[in-house]
């Protein structure tokens, strides 16, 4: 939430700029990230651990190197393929397995008011 400046009084204003000023001299007495980094790394490579092994599959690339997360991604379960379940009557070519998102075909018929069961290409099963 952005600071409205405009509506501090002079005492707020001047407590802001004394907070500000406290801020930028701590930062500016830390180190920069990649050396704290390096050390890091360095220490728990000299215990003999990763820091993967230390924090939990957190990546030990710098940030430069890492994707936006640093947190690894699951692998996604892949399915096999799926037989059509429902089948355009004005063009037999069109077919839809049910997942995923509708057809445009098919929501162009259920808009019109039409049931998505019509569709069906074996309804006993």
């Amino acid at each position: 939430m952005p600071l409205d400046i405009e509506a501090l009084t002079p005492k707020e204003l001047t407590a802001l700029i004394n907070q500000a000023k406290k801020r930028k001299t701590t930062l500016s007495k830390r180190k920069p990230i990649a050396q704290a980094r390096k050390r890091v790394m360095q220490a728990a490579k000299n215990e003999g651990y990763t820091i993967a092994e230390l924090f939990g599959g957190a990546s030990a690339a710098p940030a430069e190197s890492r994707t936006r997360s640093s947190a690894p991604r699951k692998a996604r379960k892949t399915t096999g393929k799926v037989a059509p379940k429902y089948r355009n009557p004005e063009n037999p070519n069109e077919t839809w397995t049910g997942r995923g998102r509708q057809p445009r075909w098919l929501t162009a018929f259920t808009d019109a008011g039409r049931n998505r069961d019509e569709f069906l290409i074996n309804p006993e099963g």
